[in-house]
């Protein structure tokens, strides 16, 4: 018997690794996760293994062990076990049509419902920061901020200038911002020299920096945005602090700029924003920061409800809450959300809503700044129009980043979270939910103004799109589920 070469058997032990691999992979790859998401990985493991593999062990974990997940894990207990603990519903706060949703977010993520006062809603880019600016410009105690982007530019150094001034005048300024998000910006060492210059505590949120011990998932990021001065007001929404156009040349060639909505609060609710800012302080920086005390009341209370989501949690709080939400609604559902791109439950919520009558509406850019997201976005829009969503294009250039959601007169959501797979899985974000009809108005009121200006899609001029295009959106789909 001549015996094989060499090559032979290197050959022979590179087929039976590839084999076992891919067996291992097929038993392996799907505990605990999505359909889509198990195929999507299999899929890319099975036809080019030596970049799927390397990826799955890098990017693939569909929760966050260690460290983070721990800090949450004892952050849960703790707020469920607070010696004060609040009823489901503040004292004098009649029963919502939508109370479960009430009860889901304090099961899922520790935090009551409470009183808020809404102080005022900011469309308009320059009026949120001019906003910011001026209760950081009044602070007496202590600025507590936290942003996914942040950046200095002729847009928001009033902002930074006001922080400066505060320090001054004595006032305790505390920085998070999310390292990945925002190094990529223009003068940012630059910025970084400023902050310490002018004496702010700052730190950088989920920071990559090996070569000082500082290594994480690099597709992890923390996109909440939050603001609070001296345990009185707050402000939290969508939108970044960076100028509209993200200081790109070829955004401000062709007159690309962000659309965003921030909301303005008062109340109870913001010791509640404040406890999720301790967190992220704490699990950045191991200090330990007292939450301030409840505030006094003030007229115009609202039922409000703080829900943080993101990859510490292994329940995913928002994709269930706006399930929820979904089904419950009985008449309208109003959906603002620039990176659309839900998961099968979602998808099958929103679609049976319009199915069984309800007004179901989604605002979206016409043109998404990032081009897989956009085609990625594109492929669900046959199914959403088939089913008798009204969907409304804000546009181009313009980049439509509101995130909200409103259910009949009963409910509004406003936050950071979009609804897409990132959002859900691999994102740290934060979404208020208000009870009652007047927010609701106040936000239709936004929605009214997308609406005068954006296109309504018709499905019949959808189905006649080239083909070239079609097959985009239909590839990118399938990277949307690599969760």
């Amino acid at each position: 018997m001549s015996q094989l070469s060499i090559p032979g058997w290197l050959s022979i032990v590179v087929l039976v690794l590839d084999y076992a691999v891919k067996i291992v992979a097929i038993g392996v790859v799907p505990e605990n996760r999505r359909p889509s998401s198990s195929q999507a990985w299999l899929l890319l493991i099975l036809l080019v293994p030596a970049v799927g593999l390397p990826l799955f062990f890098l990017i693939g974990s569909p929760y966050v062990h260690g460290r983070r997940h721990q800090i949450q894990a004892e952050a849960n207990a703790m707020l469920l076990a607070r010696p004060n603990a609040l009823p489901m519903l503040p004292a004098g706060v009649a029963p919502f049509p939508l109370t479960g949703a009430v009860a889901l977010n304090h099961n899922l993520a520790s935090m009551p419902c409470v009183l808020g006062t809404v102080t005022g809603l900011y469309p308009g880019y320059g009026d949120s920061i001019a906003a910011m600016t001026e209760v950081v410009r009044n602070a007496e105690q202590v600025v507590n901020f936290e942003i996914y982007i942040l950046a200095l530019d002729a847009t928001t150094e009033p902002f930074f200038d006001a922080m400066a001034d505060a320090v001054r005048r004595g006032v305790k300024v505390r920085l998070l911002y999310d390292h990945i998000g925002s190094r990529r910006y223009p003068g940012f060492r630059a910025m970084n020299r400023r902050l310490t210059r002018d004496g702010i505590d700052w730190h950088q949120m989920l920071p990559i920096k090996p070569l000082r011990g500082r290594w994480r998932r690099p597709d992890l990021r923390n996109h909440r945005k939050l603001l609070i001065v001296d345990d009185e007001v707050a402000f939290m929404g969508s939108q970044n602090m960076i100028d509209s156009s993200y200081l790109s040349k070829a955004n401000r060639r062709v007159g690309r700029h962000w659309h965003d909505l921030n909301v303005g609060l008062r109340g109870l609710i913001v010791r509640e924003l404040a406890t999720v800012f301790t967190l992220d302080w704490y699990t950045e920086t191991g200090e330990v920061l007292d939450v301030g005390s409840e505030t006094t009341r003030a007229p115009g209370e609202l039922a409000m409800q703080v829900l943080p989501s993101g990859p510490g949690f292994t329940t995913d709080p928002n994709l269930r809450l706006f399930n929820l939400l979904t089904y419950r609604a009985d008449r309208r559902l109003s959906i603002v959300s620039p990176y659309f791109i839900p998961d099968e439950s979602l998808l099958i919520a929103i679609t049976t809503a319009a199915q069984r009558g309800v007004e179901v509406e989604l605002f979206a850019s016409a043109k998404a700044d990032q081009f897989m997201v956009h085609h990625a976005q594109r492929s669900y829009y046959r199914a959403l129009l088939e089913a008798g969503v009204k969907i409304w294009l804000y546009p181009a250039p313009a980049v439509l980043h509101t995130k909200f959601l409103t259910v009949d007169d009963d409910v509004s959501v406003i936050g950071s979270s979009n609804m897409d797979m990132r959002s859900f899985h691999l994102d740290y974000e934060i979404s208020l939910m208000v009870l009652g009809p007047d927010f609701v108005r106040d936000l239709q009121v936004v929605a009214q103004q997308y609406r005068d200006v954006s296109v309504q899609l018709e499905l019949e001029s959808w189905n006649r799109r080239p083909w070239p295009g079609r097959y985009i959106d239909n590839v990118m789909r399938l990277t949307s589920a690599l969760q």
